[in-house]
């Protein structure tokens, strides 16, 4: 595939490749208890999905009136998600099938993630995707994060790839915007099902409506193969 057409893959991280929401969540949780803020939910939690920590700090910050500076509070919930990360993060199992088919045949891929880079490279480590993925990308190293495209178009960059020669795996509607602002087709897994009739997740070119349960590794290789 690689060879032929010169398709380049880049993969969200966080609910699409892995399953580290409830990491995030839970590191949320930690960081807003230790200002106070007792009753942070998963439901809201949700509503920042696919959004850079920074901005989800920020937007907490300004929502729950916290006097710490945003980089404080971006460590601290940092400093939290990294000791959860290496050890409680699993690699959704068809993503690992994928995932293993593109390194197969070549095709370069790339990590593109709101994540910082810390935590970025401390999933890829205990995950063992590191040996796939050398090209990484974090919302840290880029003016905006996602919706813009910066991260994507960043992480084309890298790979030495034209946008319209790469195909974005995300599972939330930023990053689906995103990846249509950068000019890339996109494969939509919706981290959360019941919101697969956003329009940005209808505008995909390929959707999985039903998530991660529906997703096919050989499907999706041959979908790429065909397009």
């Amino acid at each position: 595939m690689s060879d032929e057409r010169g398709t380049s893959v880049i993969f969200d991280l966080d609910g699409t490749l892995v399953d580290s929401e409830l990491n995030y969540y839970e590191a949320g949780r930690r960081m807003l208890a230790e200002h106070g803020v007792m009753d942070f939910s998963w439901e809201r939690h949700t509503d920042f999905i696919g959004i850079s920590t920074r901005e989800t700090v920020a937007t907490l910050r300004e929502e729950y009136g916290i006097d710490t500076p945003v980089d404080v509070l971006l460590a601290d919930k940092n400093r939290h998600y990294l000791a959860l990360a290496g050890t409680s993060t699993t690699v959704f199992p068809e993503m690992g099938k994928f995932v293993e088919l593109l390194h197969g045949d070549g095709t370069p891929m790339a990590v593109a993630s709101g994540s910082s880079r810390a935590a970025i490279e401390a999933i890829l480590r205990g995950t063992g995707l590191d040996v796939y993925f050398r090209t990484v990308v974090s919302a840290e190293e880029v003016p905006r994060g996602k919706p813009a495209p910066d991260v994507f178009e960043e992480a084309a960059r890298r790979l030495g790839s034209a946008p319209g020669d790469c195909v974005v795996v995300e599972d939330a509607s930023p990053g689906v915007v995103a990846a249509r602002a950068a000019g890339m087709r996109c494969v939509a897994v919706p981290y959360v099902p019941a919101t697969a009739a956003d329009p940005a997740f209808t505008s995909a070119d390929l959707l999985y409506a039903g998530g991660q349960a529906e997703f096919s590794a050989q499907a999706t290789y041959d979908w790429l193969n065909s397009h």
